[in-house]
């Protein structure tokens, strides 16, 4: 089984540290429920009903690239469902640089073939399906798994089932609350 996975809030439980990352490129404090909410819609959208231009989006990187690795821990049992697979790639809207930093840390990055990151490597940002096109044409892609509507939209326009992590109020094939729970996936992948 070949898998797509988004990295933040989906291998990584990185969001506390991007939300402490936004509030200090806002300058302010933001109710933390209704800043995850918008988070997980999509970082462009946060950035916009917040008034910061998409210009500070360097800036919003450089900042979370100063909290420490070791606070960006990844989810229990993920590393499971990455042994199970026969491949894995990520695309992710993080810079390819602190996505290595971060899986080298923890020392998952031989679990994965290949990394995308698409403003990097010339593709649209997601949920453009480009990028997934470029992936599914090379690995045939089995299964999808992220966190937000934005990880999964391009999924569901190639025919890929998807798998949303810790999101029950998107429609995907599968939800997940945790990964211990991954041999119920591919159950239903295999009927």
């Amino acid at each position: 089984m070949n898998i797509l996975w988004d990295l933040d809030g989906t291998l990584f439980d990185t969001y506390p540290k991007l939300m402490a990352s936004f509030q200090k490129l806002a300058g302010k404090q933001i109710n933390e429920d209704e800043l995850i909410r918008w988070l997980k819609k999509d970082s462009k959208q946060a950035f916009k009903h917040y008034g910061i231009s998409e210009d500070k989006r360097q800036e919003y990187q450089k900042i979370d690239l100063q909290f420490k690795d070791e606070d960006k821990k990844p989810f229990p049992f993920v590393e499971d469902v990455l042994k199970m697979a026969d491949k894995n790639i990520i695309v992710t809207h993080r810079f390819r640089k602190s996505t290595l930093r971060l899986l080298k840390h923890w020392k998952m990055d031989h679990y994965f073939q290949e990394i995308v990151c698409p403003e990097e490597d010339g593709f649209p940002r997601k949920p453009h399906v480009a990028s997934y096109a470029y992936v599914h044409d090379k690995y045939g892609i089995d299964l999808v798994i992220g966190d937000r509507a934005l990880d999964i939209i391009p999924a569901k326009e190639l025919g890929i089932p998807t798998c949303l992590f810790q999101n029950e109020n998107e429609e995907a094939d599968f939800h997940l609350s945790s990964y211990k729970d991954f041999p119920q996936v591919l159950e239903g992948l295999s009927m």
